[in-house]
């Protein structure tokens, strides 16, 4: 990697680290004993310490000494029901007592507990729990993540869920996305009539999401136990006529041809995919599709099968990670045990774990753009970790690594653990 020519001034450099781009084809795109420059919150130098011009520390108005730090872009989590009230531990409970899921839902369990907590919650009671769900993922080295509804399913709640979606946006200093996900599953009002709940989805909710710009994307939950390809179809149709992308939930529990519907409509992505067939793969591909990784529900429903990896990389389909946070089947913020679960259960590289939560997560918002790799031009969102090896993110069962969270050029978290890098200006 050339660097550009070094700007008169600056107004942060950060010096001696080992700066893992992931902005070529070689395992993390690493620079040793490297430098970055950020002015305006982007990045506009980047490259080797002895690269930089004999003035630059004059030229910056700060300068963070990291020694010998690892530096990756800032994580992105790009599946997530972050927003939502109260938990289901004692559903787990049960189930680990002997309960089984028919039982469970029959006594009020289920997605439909949160359903109803989430109904229930105020907008502010709804914020609050969820605002530190958002401070944990912060505290692990994320910049941006993709927060969907989806335990509304109403449109007074709906529209509820994604207003706390923009409020978390407004007051954190992370990047915040909206998806809505409506047609997530039935309501207990419109069971058994399903396509009368996809009529309230598509002639209501999404014109009522797109009128108040409260998402830029819809979701959907094509499986046995919630919606058909057909009526996908009309909610990824209505998604498009209002100016919105599209994503699925697709191929979890069973082979529906979700993914093949996604990559019809030029979905970003189709997440989940354990029961993923070749022809789904080789169409997520020619649509560029990403594939998002959700090993938090695997292991937590004790699964055995996994995605299609092998398939997957053999039609160069992109694979994103994720936490797929929620209560019900991944009641995680932790995208460092996600990376391990990844290479231990799913069998990706520590490099292919890493790009899943930068490069490839970036793709799967459509927004590689702006982040996903250390390159110039590209907003400033990085991490700086206490460790040698940028392997050593996905090889951790536990504890967190993060020295310092960056935001646009800003330091938005630090560890307790440290007094904080040299520094003057």
């Amino acid at each position: 990697m050339t660097p550009c020519r070094f700007p008169a001034t600056v107004d942060t450099l950060w010096l001696d680290a080992r700066l893992a781009t992931l902005a070529d084809q070689t395992p993390y795109g690493v620079i040793e004993k490297g430098a970055m420059a950020v002015d305006e919150g982007r990045i506009v130098w980047l490259g080797a310490v002895e690269a930089l011009p004999a003035d630059a520390l004059n030229r910056a108005r700060s300068v963070h000494r990291l020694d010998h730090a690892c530096v990756t872009p800032g994580l992105i989590d790009c599946h997530t029901h972050l927003v939502h009230a109260g938990n289901r531990a004692r559903e787990f409970e049960m189930r680990l007592n002997g309960a089984t899921y028919e039982e469970i839902a029959r006594g009020g369990g289920g997605i439909i507990s949160t359903v109803n907590a989430v109904r229930n919650a105020s907008d502010a009671d709804l914020y609050h729990q969820s605002a530190g769900r958002l401070k944990a993922m912060l505290a692990e080295g994320v910049t941006a993540v993709e927060i969907k509804s989806g335990y509304g399913l109403d449109t007074p709640n709906e529209l509820k869920m994604l207003r706390v979606v923009r409020q978390l946006d407004r007051d954190f200093p992370a990047t915040v996305m909206a998806t809505f996900l409506g047609a997530h599953a039935l309501p207990p009002e419109y069971t058994g009539r399903p396509d009368a709940y996809i009529d309230l989805v598509v002639e209501e909710m999404i014109p009522a999401v797109a009128a108040d710009g409260l998402a830029t994307a819809v979701d959907a939950f094509c499986e046995r136990i919630a919606f058909t390809l057909a009526q996908t179809e009309r909610v990824f149709s209505t998604a498009r006529q209002h100016g919105l992308r599209v994503k699925l939930h697709a191929e979890q529990l069973s082979d529906s041809n979700g993914a093949a519907l996604a990559a019809q409509f030029g979905a970003l992505s189709a997440d989940h995919l354990e029961h993923l067939n070749a022809n789904g793969a080789a169409a997520m591909a020619a649509a560029g599709t990403v594939a998002v990784l959700l090993p938090g529900a695997f292991y937590y429903l004790n699964e055995t099968r996994k995605p299609p990896v092998d398939l997957l990389r053999s039609k160069g389909v992109a694979m994103a990670v994720s936490t797929d946070c929620n209560p019900g089947t991944s009641p995680t913020t932790s995208p460092l045990l996600m990376m391990n679960m990844a290479c231990v259960s799913f069998g990706l590289t520590p490099a292919e774990a890493l790009a899943g939560f930068t490069v490839n997560a970036a793709r799967a918002l459509g927004m590689q753009a702006r982040w996903g790799t250390l390159e110039v031009g590209k907003q400033a969102d990085f991490a700086v970790w206490d460790i040698e090896e940028p392997a050593e993110l996905a090889y951790r069962m536990g504890g967190n690594p993060c020295r310092l969270t960056v935001k646009g050029g800003e330091i938005v978290f630090r560890s307790s653990s440290i007094a904080g890098e040299g520094c003057h200006g």
